[in-house]
C-alpha cells in the first residue's frame, strides 16, 4: 500500500480538526455533571403489550427490511432496490456486469451509499458498484429522497441528492442464548455455487460480535438472441462473465450506558470478466479486472441525559483495482494494463442539543481525505481534502414538523507537478422539510421538502490521462422539490393487517451538468459543463397485508413511477426537450407473497418502459420496453432450535429477451436453488 503524506494542510482543516476535539472534550465533561446520589432499586420484572405507533418519516423513503428481503429473489444490493419506485439500474450485462443505481434521474454520482451509516466513498468516479455488496448479512435497505429524516447524522450525510443505507444484521440474544450459526448455499444455472456462512457470538451481556463470510463462482454463460434489423435472428452465448469473488467482514457490538459502539471490517475481493458490448456480431470480450476493498470502521454514541447526545464516526478505506485488456486477444479493445490504487480517511463528530421537547438542533463537523495513484504515464496522483459542516435543526409541534439544515462544504486538491490542481471550492446548501398530520385518528401525513446540493467533479472527470484536464470545471448543482403525502391503516382484529399509500410529485433541476465532449482524437476526451436537465416525476406505492382465512397471509406491493427528463440545454439543438437517454417515461414494480403454515408462494414483475439511447428522440434512438417474472417457492422445516428453509426459484418465468442497457444482452430463463440451516 502507498502511505498517505499530507504536507500542507490549510488552515480551514485545522480549525475543523479542533473543533471535532473540542466537542469530544465537551461531551467528556459534560459526562461528568451527571447526579451520582442517586439509588438503584431491583423491582420485579412486569411484561407491558402494546401498540408502537409508528413514526412518519417527514422525507419521502422506502424500506426492505427482515422478512420482506428474504421472500424476495434478489442476492445482492442491485437486485432488491430494483423495486423501489423512482429507481433505474443500470445493469451491463449478467452476473459479471457492473450494476450502478441512479434515483429520480440524477446521475449515479449523486447517490450516496451508507453502510451502517457511514458512506461508501469513491473520489475516483463517484459511483459504487451495487453488486458486490450480498444480502446475507444485510437486515435492511432503505431508500430516501433528499436526505434521512433524522437530523442527528455527520454532516456527509446531507451531502447527496438521495441516499441508500443498507443496515447489517446486529445480534440479538435470549438470557438463554449465546450463539447463532447461519449457512446458506445456492446453486443453479451459469455453474453457480455460492455458499456462505454468518456466525453471532454472544461474549457477555453488553458485546457480542459477528462474523459474515462468502464464496461466489460462476461462469456468467448463458443463451441469447441477437437482433439485427427485422429481429432476432441469430442465437448466440455470453462468455467473459465469469465472476470468482469472496467476501469476508466481522463486527464486534458494544452496549453501553444509554449508546453503543461498534466496529467493523470489511474484505472483498474478486477477479471477473467484462462481458462486453455485443456490437456489429462481435459476442466474445477478453477484457479482465481484479478488485481489493478493504475497509474498516467504529462509530460511537451516547447520550448524556435528554439534553446532549454525542456520535463519533471513523473510517479508513483501501481500493485496488487491475484492468487488463489486450488487443491480442480482443482486437476492439486499446491495450491497456492499469493498476489503481485508491485511498480514504475519514473522521466524524456530530452533536445533538435537545433544550425543549419540541426543539432540537445539530452541529456535525466532518474531515474526509482521499487519495488516487495510479502506474499511467504523467499520472498527477490527486489528493483531496473536504471539510464539511452542517447546522441543522427541528421543531416538533405535534401535528406539524419542521427541519431546516445548512451544510457547508470547502475542497481543497492538491497534484504533483504532472498536473494542474482544480481551484478551492467552497459551497453552502440548505435543505428545508415539513410534514402535517391534521387528523389524530388517522395516519395521514401531507409531506414537503425543498434542498439544493451539489457534486464535485470526480478524479477521473479533473485527472484521468486520455483526457484533457479542466481545472477550471464547475460542480453540478441540484435543486430538488418534492410534496406528497402517506397514509397508513393497521386495523386490529379484521382480515385486513395493514394498508399503506405513498405518493409524491416532485420536480428537479440539475445545472452545470458535466459531459465528455470528444476533441480531434478518439482517445482523448474533454470534460465540460454544459448540459442543463429538468426532471418531472410521480412516485407511487402501495402495499398491503391481510390474512382471508387463518394461517394464509397475503401480501402485495405495488409501485409505480412517471418521469418526464428532458434535457434543456440548447434550444436551437434537436435534443431540446428530448427525453435523457436511458430514462423510461413509465416504470413499474410488483410484488405478490403468500404463506400458509411453512410454505411460501413469491411472485414479482418488473416493467421498464419505452426509451431512448439518445436526448434526441428519434426513431432510430427507439429502445424497445421489457418486463421479467420472477417466481419462488419455499418450504420450511423445523426441529428443536434448527430450521431448514429450501427455496427453489425462476427467474425470467416468459424468457424475456431485454436489455437494461443497450447491447448488454440479459439472462433468459434461470434456475436457482437454496438451501439455507439456521440454529
Amino acid at each position: 500500500m502507498h502511505k498517505i503524506q499530507i504536507t500542507h494542510i490549510p488552515r480551514f482543516f485545522s480549525y475543523l480538526l479542533s473543533g471535532m476535539m473540542l466537542c469530544i472534550i465537551y461531551s467528556a465533561s459534560f459526562g461528568q455533571t451527571a447526579p451520582d446520589s442517586l439509588k438503584t432499586y431491583q423491582i420485579s420484572p412486569v411484561t407491558v403489550t402494546t401498540r408502537n405507533p409508528v413514526r412518519n418519516d417527514i422525507i419521502p423513503a422506502q424500506r426492505l427490511s427482515g422478512i420482506q428481503l428474504e421472500k424476495l429473489n434478489s442476492h445482492t444490493v442491485a437486485d432488491a432496490i430494483r423495486f423501489f419506485s423512482g429507481i433505474q439500474i443500470k445493469d451491463y450485462g449478467g452476473i459479471g456486469g457492473l450494476k450502478t443505481v441512479n434515483i429520480r434521474s440524477m446521475g449515479s454520482e449523486h447517490v450516496g451509499v451508507f453502510y451502517d451509516g457511514i458512506e461508501i466513498g469513491n473520489a475516483q468516479n463517484g459511483t459504487v458498484d451495487l453488486g458486490r455488496f450480498s444480502l446475507d448479512n444485510i437486515e435492511a435497505v432503505t431508500l430516501y429522497n433528499g436526505q434521512k429524516s433524522s437530523i442527528f447524522q455527520p454532516a456527509k450525510n446531507f451531502a447527496s441528492a438521495s441516499s441508500i443505507y443498507l443496515e447489517t444484521k446486529t445480534p440479538l440474544f435470549t438470557d438463554n442464548e449465546y450463539y447463532h450459526l447461519k449457512a446458506t448455499f445456492k446453486t443453479g444455472s451459469f455453474g453457480t455455487a455460492n455458499p456462505s456462512l454468518l456466525w453471532e457470538q454472544k461474549i457477555n451481556s453488553d458485546i457480542s460480535m459477528s462474523v459474515s463470510t462468502e464464496y461466489l463462482f460462476t461462469t456468467g454463460k448463458y443463451k441469447f438472441r441477437y437482433k439485427v434489423r427485422d429481429g432476432y435472428d441469430t442465437t448466440a452465448v455470453r462468455h467473459n462473465g465469469d465472476v470468482n469473488a469472496f467476501r469476508a467482514e466481522t463486527g464486534l457490538f458494544g452496549r453501553i450506558d444509554n449508546g453503543y459502539w461498534k466496529t467493523k471490517v470489511y474484505l472483498y475481493r474478486s477477479e471477473r470478466g467484462f462481458p462486453g458490448a455485443v456490437v456489429r456480431g462481435n459476442f466474445t470480450h477478453e477484457e479482465r479486472q481484479w478488485d481489493t476493498n478493504v475497509f474498516t470502521q467504529s462509530s460511537f454514541r451516547k447520550n448524556f441525559g435528554k439534553f446532549y447526545s454525542l456520535m463519533l464516526n471513523g473510517k479508513y478505506a483501501y481500493d485496488y483495482l487491475h484492468y487488463l485488456a489486450d488487443p491480442q486477444k480482443d482486437p476492439s479493445v486499446m491495450y491497456a494494463d492499469n493498476h489503481y490504487k485508491q485511498q480514504e480517511f475519514y473522521l466524524s463528530a456530530a452533536n445533538r442539543f435537545s433544550p425543549i421537547s419540541w426543539w432540537e438542533f445539530t452541529f456535525s463537523a466532518d474531515y474526509l481525505l482521499n487519495k488516487l495513484n495510479a502506474d499511467l504515464r504523467d499520472f498527477s496522483t490527486p489528493l483531496r481534502q473536504s471539510g464539511l459542516i452542517s447546522f441543522a435543526t427541528a421543531f416538533d409541534f405535534g401535528p406539524i414538523n419542521i427541519q431546516a439544515s445548512l451544510l457547508g462544504t470547502y475542497v481543497h486538491d492538491r497534484v504533483n507537478n504532472n498536473g494542474k490542481a482544480a481551484k478551492d471550492r467552497y459551497k453552502h446548501s440548505p435543505a428545508v422539510v415539513f410534514s402535517y398530520t391534521p387528523f389524530s385518528r388517522a395516519d395521514l401525513t401531507f409531506r414537503a421538502f425543498y434542498k439544493d446540493i451539489f457534486r464535485m467533479p470526480t478524479f477521473n472527470e479533473l485527472y484521468y490521462v486520455p483526457t484533457l484536464t479542466v481545472s477550471t470545471l464547475k460542480p453540478e448543482t441540484v435543486k430538488q422539490y418534492d410534496a406528497g403525502f402517506l397514509y397508513r391503516l393497521s386495523p386490529a382484529r379484521v382480515w385486513l393487517r395493514s394498508l399503506e399509500v405513498q405518493a409524491d410529485a416532485y420536480y428537479n433541476q440539475i445545472n452545470d451538468k458535466i459531459i465528455a465532449v470528444p476533441t480531434n482524437s478518439f482517445f482523448r476526451w474533454s470534460m465540460r459543463n454544459l448540459d442543463k436537465v429538468e426532471i418531472k416525476g410521480i412516485d407511487i406505492v402501495f402495499k398491503t397485508v391481510f390474512q382471508p382465512v387463518r394461517e394464509l397471509d397475503l401480501g402485495i406491493k405495488i409501485n409505480y413511477t412517471f418521469q418526464k427528463a428532458q434535457d434543456m440545454s440548447d434550444k436551437d439543438r434537436d435534443n431540446y426537450k428530448g427525453q435523457i437517454p436511458y430514462i423510461p417515461m413509465h416504470s413499474g414494480t410488483a410484488l405478490f407473497n403468500g404463506s400458509y403454515k411453512s410454505w411460501e408462494l413469491n411472485y414479482s414483475f418488473i416493467y421498464t418502459g419505452e426509451r431512448y439511447m439518445s436526448s434526441t428522440n428519434t426513431p432510430d434512438n427507439y429502445i424497445l420496453p421489457w418486463y421479467t417474472s420472477d417466481l419462488s417457492f419455499s418450504k420450511s422445516l423445523r426441529w428443536n432450535r434448527y430450521r431448514l428453509k429450501i427455496t427453489a426459484e425462476i427467474n425470467n418465468l416468459l424468457n424475456q429477451q431485454y436489455e437494461v442497457v443497450p447491447n448488454y444482452p440479459m439472462p433468459g430463463t434461470n434456475f436457482r436453488f437454496i438451501f439455507n440451516l439456521t440454529f
